[in-house]
């Protein structure tokens, strides 16, 4: 039995997407580049719903929402960089929000995510970066089966400093 859901966002999640997001804020932003300061307003949040359902449309990148059974959203989930022919990968990405944490939510939600990409997606590879020293989310990937193909030096910015990202990679089975 799944404990998490994930679900396509629409724009009458829109109010509960930018709460998520507020509320969450800092926590993300000490781990990954902030958004724009204009995304964190009603009509922000629209236009990036608006954005995922037309990425989805045109079949270059899928992003849901991780709810848990009880409705609780705790999480975004997100298949980014499409690209069809010859390749059939996309890119992985998460976030999850801070009360959610150290529960199995991530490595839950990226099992969802995988098993949608391998199957009605139809991709054959999925990669993933994390940056060196976020323990949590290179054992996501790793409980997921992903395998680390890479370390690129101070090939990522965050708060003024350059950092190492792990390279990550999942074929389809």
């Amino acid at each position: 039995m799944n404990l998490l859901e994930l679900i396509a966002p629409t724009p009458d999640v829109a109010d509960e997407l930018l709460r998520f997001e507020t509320d969450n804020r800092a926590f993300f932003e000490a781990r990954i580049n902030s958004r724009p300061p204009g995304f964190y307003s009603r009509e922000g949040v629209g236009a990036a719903i608006a954005l995922a359902q037309r990425e989805a449309a045109e079949d270059t990148g899928y992003q849901f929402l991780v709810r848990t059974v009880a409705g609780e959203l705790v999480g975004r989930v997100n298949l980014i960089g499409v690209k069809r022919a010859h390749f059939q990968m996309a890119e992985l990405g998460y976030r999850m929000a801070e009360s959610a944490c150290g529960r199995g939510y991530a490595s839950e939600a990226v099992r969802l995510v995988l098993a949608k990409a391998f199957g009605e997606l139809g991709l054959m590879r999925v990669e993933a970066n994390a940056r060196v020293g976020n323990g949590g989310s290179v054992k996501v990937l790793l409980r997921n089966g992903f395998r680390q193909f890479g370390h690129s030096l101070r090939s990522f910015e965050l708060g003024g400093a350059w950092h190492d990202r792990l390279h990550f990679e999942r074929h389809a089975d």
